[in-house]
C-alpha cells in the first residue's frame, strides 16, 4: 500500500519530503496523482488504438500502436503533472483560474482528440454499416456514371439499336397478326381482311408473299441488331463497363476491415445525421456525451487542484519557496561581496607590484650616475 501511495504522490507531483510532514494531505494528494495517472492510462490506451488503425494490415501494427500508445500517454502525464504541480495555492482565486485556463483550453483540445479513437471502437458496428452503404453508393454512382459518359459517347449508335429493336418487335407483331390472316383466308373464314374461299388460293398466296417479304426484312433487322450489340459490347469492355459490378457481401466485408481512420472518423460523423440529411438526434447526442465526458475526464487534474483547500503542505511549500528565494539573494549578494574583495586585493597586488618595479628602476639609475 505505501509504494501505491508513493507512487500516486509522485504523479501528483508534489515534493515528497514536505508532504510526509502532514498526514491530513496525504490522502488528498493520493486523489490528485490517482486522476493524473488514469488520465494518462486512457490518453494511451486511445493513441495506441488510433495508431493501430494507421497502421492496419501491416505485420509491425501492434508494436507501432503500443509505442505511439506509451509515448502519447508518457506526453499527457508530464504535461498534467506539471501543470497541475505548478498552480500555486497561495495566490487567489482568480490568480489560479489564471493558470489554469491554458491547461483547460488544452484540456478540451486533448479530450477531443482521444475521445475520437474510442468513439469508433464504441460504434464500431454502426460505423461498419455505415461504410458498407457508402461503398455500395459510390460503387453505384460510379457505374451511373460511366454508364452516362458511355451513351453520350455513342449515342447515335445506342438509338440506332434502339430503332432497330423497335422495328424488330413491330416486325415480330406484324408477322403474327398476317399468320393469323393467313389461317383464317386458308379455311374461308369471312372476315373484313379474308376472301371466305377455302383452300390455298389467291388471295392466300399474296399474303403468304407479305408474311415472307417481312420474314426476310426481320432477319436482316436481326442480323443488324447482332452485329451493332456486339459493337456495343467491345466498346463497353474497352471502356471498363462490362467489369464493374456491384460488390458482393464478402468484398464489402474486406473494404471494411481495410477502411483507414479517415474513412472510419467520416462514418462516426455520419451517424448523426438521418438519410435525408436531417440531424439524428438520439446518437448525437450519445456521441457528444462521450466525448464530454473525456473532455471532463482531462481537465479533472486542474479541477481537482482547483477545487481542494489550501492546507498546510501548500503553505509549507510556499515557505520553502520563499526561504529558498531569500537564500538565493543572499547567495548572490555573498558572491557580488568575494568578488569585489578578490578584485580589490588583486589591483592592491598589482599596485604594489607596480611600485616595486618603480623603485628598482629608479635605484639603478642612480647606482649608473654614482659611477659616472
Amino acid at each position: 500500500m505505501k509504494k501505491i501511495t508513493d507512487f500516486f504522490w509522485f504523479c501528483s507531483g508534489a515534493h515528497i519530503e514536505t508532504l510526509k510532514k502532514f498526514p491530513t494531505e496525504h490522502n488528498k494528494f493520493v486523489g490528485i496523482g490517482a486522476t493524473i495517472f488514469f488520465t494518462a492510462l486512457f490518453a494511451t490506451l486511445s493513441g495506441g488504438y488510433a495508431m493501430y488503425f494507421v497502421f492496419s494490415g501491416s505485420p509491425a501494427a501492434v508494436v507501432f500502436a503500443v509505442l505511439f500508445g506509451l509515448i502519447w500517454g508518457l506526453a499527457i502525464f508530464n504535461m498534467d503533472r506539471y501543470i497541475v504541480s505548478s498552480i500555486n495555492k497561495s495566490g487567489t482565486t482568480n490568480q489560479q483560474i489564471a493558470q489554469a485556463t491554458p491547461r483547460i483550453l488544452l484540456a478540451i483540445m486533448i479530450g477531443i482528440v482521444i475521445s475520437r479513437p474510442l468513439e469508433l471502437k464504441i460504434f464500431d458496428k454502426e460505423i461498419r454499416q455505415k461504410l458498407k452503404t457508402s461503398y455500395l453508393n459510390g460503387q453505384r454512382s460510379k457505374i451511373d456514371t460511366l454508364n452516362r459518359t458511355f451513351s453520350n459517347k455513342y449515342s447515335m449508335e445506342l438509338a440506332k439499336l434502339q430503332d432497330l429493336n423497335s422495328e424488330q418487335d413491330s416486325l415480330t407483331k406484324d408477322i403474327n397478326r398476317s399468320r393469323y390472316v393467313l389461317n383464317q383466308e386458308v379455311f374461308g373464314d369471312k372476315t373484313n381482311q379474308t376472301s371466305g374461299i377455302v383452300g390455298y388460293g389467291t388471295y392466300a398466296k399474296q399474303k403468304d408473299a407479305v408474311i415472307n417479304q417481312k420474314l426476310e426484312r426481320l432477319n436482316a433487322v436481326r442480323q443488324d441488331i447482332a452485329k451493332m450489340e456486339n459493337f456495343i459490347n467491345r466498346r463497353k469492355d474497352l471502356d471498363g463497363i462490362s467489369t464493374e459490378r456491384m460488390f458482393s457481401g464478402k468484398q464489402l466485408d474486406s473494404l471494411v476491415n481495410v477502411a483507414g481512420f479517415a474513412d472510419r472518423n467520416w462514418a462516426l460523423g455520419q451517424l448523426s445525421f438521418n438519410a435525408d440529411g436531417t440531424r439524428e438526434l438520439g446518437t448525437y447526442l450519445a456521441i457528444s456525451f462521450i466525448g464530454f465526458l473525456f473532455i471532463l475526464f482531462e481537465c479533472l487534474p486542474v479541477f481537482v487542484k482547483l477545487m481542494s483547500n489550501r492546507g498546510p503542505y501548500d503553505i509549507a511549500v510556499g515557505n520553502v519557496e520563499e526561504s529558498s528565494i531569500y537564500g538565493s539573494y543572499k547567495n548572490k549578494d555573498y558572491d557580488i561581496a568575494v568578488t569585489d574583495g578578490v578584485q580589490d586585493t588583486k589591483i592592491e597586488t598589482e599596485i604594489d607590484k607596480q611600485k616595486q618595479i618603480i623603485r628598482g628602476q629608479s635605484e639603478k639609475e642612480l647606482q649608473n650616475y654614482s659611477w659616472d
